[in-house]
């Protein structure tokens, strides 16, 4: 009855939790997968259970099954001939490492992705035959069971999705999270209902031993067993109102789940902002570049790289640390949803043509919604392995670095944006001074005067007339100090004349743009020469402006850096058949409408009307030079966390060592796996060495040879014939009853007691024999293993079972022991006596 006690409360252990995972991977894949580990898992706690062995020989029948089934169950892709099996073994051994954190980076469902099965396959395969054997165990570690089903249902609500399940209504009741609540539930009730009957058996177990030991039927009070029943059901009551008042609670609160904390923050945390090295983009050497080329019969209007959505007022950046738009792999083709289709082909690098560096950091070229990223050529499995999509953003990133060459077929969808002028702010109308984001940066004075004296109008409508009249009266530069005839840019502009500009975006740049606008403004010869351009930048200080205007609006903005396949703008730069060069690049402002949808705005000046020298011609900036005093020496400034330097840097040309880097992750993966499975043999094999070797160079020879008789026993314990407790050397080789035992009794008493000491001579004979008895307690391979594993010998004599002390003792001296009747007789005395 125990053993079917215990399996019922697995097997709904087990369904629960394959309902707990079920949004993680919702296939047919992880259906085949739970049931096979499963059945796996329960024929090999039969197997241990029947054969009485011990857990050493169940943690190897399990490792052996996942090694068998692996790779059919969780790696599926890889069957077929040797070479991809052996692929599909390394996948395995990866996933048994690495997939808990992937699983976490890739959106769900992950369906059979890679190798994201093998964790399930760990759950279900190792936590179906641990909790059985537990579960039949009769001492307390049995109920240890309840704790690895509750593990179980937790690894679906822990690495699951960050929405719960949709609201259940029935009737006047809603329930919140009715899954996620079901499956607490369940897991709560069965824990306690299986707990409960197992104490009770017990109790029933030991009344029945008791009353056929003495005799005397002890009747257990009705009043007792209804109080205690009363007492489980109250507790159960509660906990169980607890459990469904837990997500009604929490229901307006955002589910916190492992797959947050995870993603490339990192490489985000420390990338240098696109829109800091904007301007290096358009030197001499950077600006005829070619970054990648997108084709195809379905291309976008725009081609997203970076999107940065937090400013310090420094610098424009990803925030890597928001929680609500997290980077996560796709782990398949998905629908994009509603929008314009995408399907285009992504090369980096013009397809690798000599002397282009191609793309550099980690923005992936995408559009819209991601709905599948097809990578091709030798380094596709790299760049897939580090591709991730985030939905809130509409941007994409690779961490594994771009190469020339590297190649991908995007689709996606673009969803469509409302026009800007019937837009309306998310908190209403807007009002100057209004909703800011969810940065705390104020804007400038000068921005905030200047927007006040020229908003018309609200919401969508107003925004776009200040930015049309901000782009009118702004003058496009890409440089301090006047180039030297025949710049790039300024050639690709025709007829142009220079205006200088320094680079940066911070508040103090933009303060100073909008401070010149009003200085201008407010000069009477602006009005004379209808020439109000006083605003010198490019689209890295008109982007930051633009931004900050909008959420002076009320709408909160970001900004978008990439290129324009097509645009009515004749200002904007358009990629040529499709080929985007650094010069190409633009930036531009994204603005969220009450709707939720993002706008697109351009922010690029114009560069037709040059800025009036009469006032506003910007001298180069001077640097005061304070007198150093003699004798005072020169201290260099530490050097910045971060440098967000736009200045382009000169790189030699890397070694490609990524099949080094490859055969290295490879070999100590498995290493690491060999070292987690092995290690613990390892060390005990190590520690019985090390005590053996102490034993054996002992200073006297007495001292080697009772080391010596210790080492003998420990070998027989490990052996599993374990020696009777306190009792004589002679009585010990005579219940081993092996071939040298008495040979060894003797000679260690006459080296320990004679008191003539011993040789060295002796002591080495001592250890020769002791040698072959130690081959002797365990002849064949596998039970020679198994000895050299065990930890009985670790074992002190007075922690050995109370039970196994009294059969040693019964069998070496039979004159003591009482028979059965005896016992019973002086039990039921007993018995009578304490009633």
């Amino acid at each position: 009855m125990k053993v079917l006690a215990g399996a019922i409360y697995v097997a709904v252990a087990v369904v629960l939790a394959a309902v707990a995972a079920w949004p993680i991977y919702r296939s047919l894949s992880f259906v085949v997968l739970v049931a096979a580990a499963s059945l796996i898992g329960a024929g090999i706690a039969v197997l241990v259970r029947w054969r009485r062995w011990n857990g050493w020989a169940a943690a190897g029948l399990v490792t052996a099954a996942v090694l068998l089934v692996g790779v059919p169950l969780a790696v599926p892709s890889r069957l077929g001939p040797p070479d991809q099996l052996l692929h599909g073994l390394g996948e395995l051994f990866a996933g048994a490492l690495f997939g808990w954190k992937d699983l976490l980076t890739v959106d769900l469902p992950v369906g059979s992705y890679r190798n994201l099965l093998v964790p399930g396959l760990i759950v279900f395969l190792v936590g179906t035959a641990s909790a059985l054997l537990l579960a039949w165990r009769t001492d307390t570690l049995g109920v240890l069971a309840v704790a690895v089903g509750v593990g179980m249902s937790g690894f679906g609500l822990l690495f699951g999705r960050t929405e719960v399940s949709a609201p259940l209504t029935v009737g006047p009741l809603t329930l919140a999270a009715p899954v996620e609540t079901a499956v607490g539930i369940g897991s709560l009730l069965a824990g306690v209902l299986w707990l409960a009957w197992r104490s009770r058996d017990e109790r029933v177990r030991a009344l029945r031993r008791a009353t056929a030991r003495s005799g005397v039927r002890v009747r257990r009070p009705a009043a007792a067993d209804a109080r205690r029943a009363a007492l489980g059901a109250g507790m159960v009551v509660v906990a169980a109102a607890a459990a469904l008042a837990v997500p009604a609670t929490a229901a307006s609160g955002e589910r916190v789940v492992l797959r947050e904390a995870t993603g490339p923050r990192v490489e985000l945390s420390r990338a240098v902002s696109p829109l800091a090295s904007y301007r290096a983009l358009f030197a001499d050497g950077e600006i005829d570049q070619v970054l990648f080329s997108a084709t195809g019969d379905a291309t976008p209007e725009r081609v997203r790289l970076a999107v940065l959505d937090r400013y310090d007022g420094a610098v424009f950046r990803t925030d890597a640390s928001a929680a609500g738009s997290p980077f996560v792999r796709l782990a398949s083709a998905r629908d994009a949803g509603a929008g314009t289709p995408v399907d285009a082909d992504v090369v980096i690098g013009a397809l690798g043509a000599p002397g282009q560096t191609g793309l550099a950091g980690l923005w992936m070229p995408s559009a819209g919604v991601v709905g599948s990223v097809t990578f091709e050529g030798a380094r596709a499995a790299a760049l897939a392995d580090g591709f991730y999509v985030s939905d809130e953003l509409s941007a994409a990133v690779q961490t594994a670095g771009w190469a020339p060459g590297d190649a991908y077929r995007l689709q996606a969808a673009v969803p469509e944006a409302p026009a800007l002028a019937e837009a309306s702010a998310p908190g209403g109308q807007g009002s100057i001074g209004g909703a800011g984001g969810e940065d705390a940066v104020a804007a400038p004075a000068s921005l905030r005067t200047w927007v006040q004296a020229h908003v018309s109008g609200t919401g969508g409508a107003a925004l776009e007339g200040l930015v049309s009249l901000l782009r009118d009266r702004g003058y496009l530069s890409h440089a301090l100090t006047e180039p030297a005839e025949g710049t790039a840019w300024m050639s690709a502009l025709g007829a142009y004349e220079f205006a200088p500009s320094a680079s940066g975006h911070s508040l103090a740049r933009i303060d100073e743009m909008f401070t010149a606008l009003l200085e201008r403004e407010a000069d009477p010869r602006a009005a004379a020469s209808d020439n109000y351009v006083a605003a010198v930048g490019d689209d890295e200080q008109f982007a930051v402006a633009t931004a900050l205007i909008a959420r002076e609006l009320g709408f909160p903005s970001r900004v978008v850096v990439g290129t324009r396949l097509t645009s009515d703008d004749p200002d904007a730069a358009v990629c040529a058949a499709g080929v985007c060069h650094a010069g190409d690049v633009s930036a531009w402002v994204e603005v969220r409408a009450s709707t939720g949808d993002w706008i697109p705005v351009d922010v690029t000046p114009q560069h037709a009307q040059a800025p009036s020298r009469e006032l506003t011609e910007q001298p180069d900036p001077t640097i005061g030079t304070a007198v150093r005093p003699d004798g005072v020496d020169e201290v260099q400034p530490p050097r910045p966390a971060q440098e967000d330097s736009a200045a382009p840097v000169e790189r030699d040309e890397a070694v490609d060592l990524e099949w080094l880097w490859a055969t290295l992750r490879i070999s100590g993966i498995v290493l690491g796996v060999a070292l987690v499975v092995l290690g613990p043999f390892l060390l005990v094999v190590g520690a019985k060495a090390l005590r053996r070797r102490g034993r054996r160079r002992a200073a006297a020879p007495a001292a080697r040879i009772a080391g010596g008789w210790e080492e003998f026993l420990d070998a027989a314990a490990d052996a599993g014939r374990t020696p009777p407790a306190a009792a004589t050397r002679t009585e010990v080789a005579a219940a081993l009853a092996t071939p040298a035992s008495g040979t060894l009794a003797v000679a260690a008493d006459a080296a320990v007691f004679s008191g003539a000491g011993a040789t060295d001579d002796e002591a080495a004979e001592f250890w020769r024999i002791v040698d072959a008895e130690r081959a002797g307690f365990a002849p064949t391979g596998w039970r020679r293993l198994r000895a050299a594993v065990s930890l009985r010998s670790f074992v002190p004599a007075s922690l050995v079972p109370a039970a196994l002390r009294r059969t040693l003792r019964r069998r070496r001296s039979t004159s003591s022991r009482l028979t059965h009747t005896e016992r019973g007789s002086r039990a039921a005395s007993t018995s009578r006596r304490t009633a």
